[in-house]
């Protein structure tokens, strides 16, 4: 399975902690999206593409991208993307436009059956992680990213949008271990570089350094 890789990411050797975050935000998702009504769904988040309930969407396509990145590793149309090497805002470019005819193309559901959706599709993601941890998912250059790292890169999303949409309803969020939450990010995102300086907010580096404005 791992021919022709060049070499490991950063490894998250331990599954036991990292889904432990990975849980912490599906949780976090699922608590902030449940003080949304109505209209409150029609609120503008962070990302500038998306008002909640389209994030909501989104949340349910992406996790079953996940799903299927896993299934088809390490040769997935995922893999075949991140194997061109280019750069990560090329990468992140591409990345919308599949977003957004995903999202274009899931089926009218309210935002809290989608949220609803996810969180079960992303718990059952999770219970397919340990066996399979080790291997490899993708490359990005000479940079081997393990199920365990992509793992890593899917805890950093779902916290971020869970801020989304937090930010969304005027209210605060932040990851209870900012610090391991980096590493997540670093094993599982090696074309978006992350730097936290010494005495720097890790969680507010992170914000910023995915294109977010942190208060």
């Amino acid at each position: 399975m791992g021919r022709g890789f060049a070499r490991s990411s950063p490894v998250l050797d331990d599954p036991v902690p990292v889904l432990a975050v990975y849980h912490e935000g599906v949780r976090a998702i699922c608590q902030i999206a449940a003080q949304f009504g109505q209209d409150t769904w029609e609120m503008r988040t962070p990302c500038p593409e998306w008002r909640a309930h389209e994030l909501a969407g989104h949340l349910r396509c992406v996790i079953d991208d996940y799903h299927e990145y896993l299934d088809n590793a390490p040769v997935s149309r995922f893999a075949r993307l991140m194997a061109t090497g280019v750069p990560a805002e090329t990468l992140q470019r591409k990345l919308a436009r599949q977003n957004a005819a995903e999202l274009a193309a899931l089926a009218e559901a309210p935002p809290a059956e989608h949220v609803s959706a996810f969180a079960q599709s992303a718990r059952s993601y999770a219970e397919r992680l340990p066996a399979v941890w080790e291997l490899p998912h993708h490359q990005y250059l000479d940079t081997v990213v393990t199920v365990g790292g992509m793992a890593g890169a899917a805890c950093a999303e779902w916290h971020l949008h869970a801020w989304d949409l937090a930010t969304a309803l005027g209210a605060k969020y932040r990851p209870a271990e900012p610090d391991r939450l980096v590493a997540c990010w670093r094993a599982g995102m090696p074309q978006s570089r992350l730097t936290v300086l010494p005495g720097a907010d890790p969680w507010r580096s992170m914000l910023t350094a995915s294109g977010r404005s942190p208060a």
